[in-house]
């Protein structure tokens, strides 16, 4: 019985790790704004980022292309080469959510 609760728990925390998500890496704010435009003209969903939406804060150029390529590599279904965007946006097992924006790690 203990071995399987042991297996029902591992299978659990594994089911946690393998959230991902995609985050732009730190460079300049021309080259961020321009994946995020890419991203939000390439089906991403950017209006939690637009003013007055629930991510809108920080309001920073980062912040909104973190949101964005997340969305473009979460409705691409996480597939390889999908948060790549020329090299300006990586894979990351954090959860980059913050203050009250959620940030999806599957496809919604």
């Amino acid at each position: 019985m203990a071995l399987l609760v042991l297996a029902i728990f591992m299978l659990a925390m594994t089911g946690r790790a393998s959230c991902t998500w995609c985050v732009c890496k730190e460079m300049s704010d021309s080259v961020l704004q321009q994946t995020l435009d890419y991203a939000c003209g390439a089906g991403a969903d950017c209006g939690p980022v637009h003013q007055n939406g629930p991510c809108f804060q920080p309001n920073t150029v980062r912040a909104h292309c973190n949101y964005a390529v997340n969305s473009y590599f979460q409705r691409k279904g996480q597939a390889q080469g999908t948060c790549d965007f020329k090299g300006t946006a990586t894979v990351s097992a954090s959860d980059p959510s913050i203050n009250g924006c959620s940030y999806p790690s599957s496809v919604r």
